[in-house]
């Protein structure tokens, strides 16, 4: 995903998941939402990504998930935790993780509002783009280990690898 030129008129800030709804619905992407959270799916450069926004007003905290629709069965979970470690040490915000029941891959990013607990539109967008982007980013290196046989320092080199231009 890259940065967005559109701009949304909306106020100076708003209820954290009130803005990821208003951004998702200006950019046409489906989402439905609960009173402390809201759900809806991005196209990145390789799939489609579940998004999740999850509200805790009582610590102000906001976190956001990113799914990938990557599960690491079991003969493979040694070299995606493997994989995990080493991706996160790449990671300036938010860290891959892994969920024990399911072995389900995401992406995982808590941020702390102030103490209006207000999301700004340019939070907002930062948010969702800096999840797809790093998702975007390292999809092929779990691909490399779950499909292509590859040990994880190998996959993630080869994910690492920028291209100049697109084809």
């Amino acid at each position: 995903m890259k940065p967005s030129e559109d701009r949304y008129e909306v106020d100076e800030g708003a209820a954290p998941l009130d803005m990821l709804i208003a951004l998702f619905e200006a950019r046409g992407w489906p989402c439905e939402s609960t009173p402390s959270e809201m759900s809806g799916e991005i196209q990145g450069s390789w799939t489609k990504y579940q998004l999740r926004g999850i509200w805790r007003p009582d610590d102000m905290v906001l976190q956001i998930l990113c799914l990938p629709d990557i599960r690491i069965s079991a003969d493979k979970m040694p070299q995606a935790h493997e994989l995990v470690s080493l991706v996160n040490e790449q990671m300036w915000l938010g860290h891959f993780d892994i969920w024990s029941n399911g072995g389900v891959l995401l992406y995982r990013n808590g941020t702390m509002l102030g103490d209006d607990g207000l999301l700004s539109l340019d939070q907002a967008q930062a948010l969702v783009e800096i999840a797809v982007d790093e998702c975007d980013r390292f999809y092929p290196a779990f691909q490399f280990i779950l499909w292509g046989g590859r040990t994880p320092a190998e996959a993630l080199d080869a994910a690492m690898v920028d291209a100049a231009g697109e084809a």
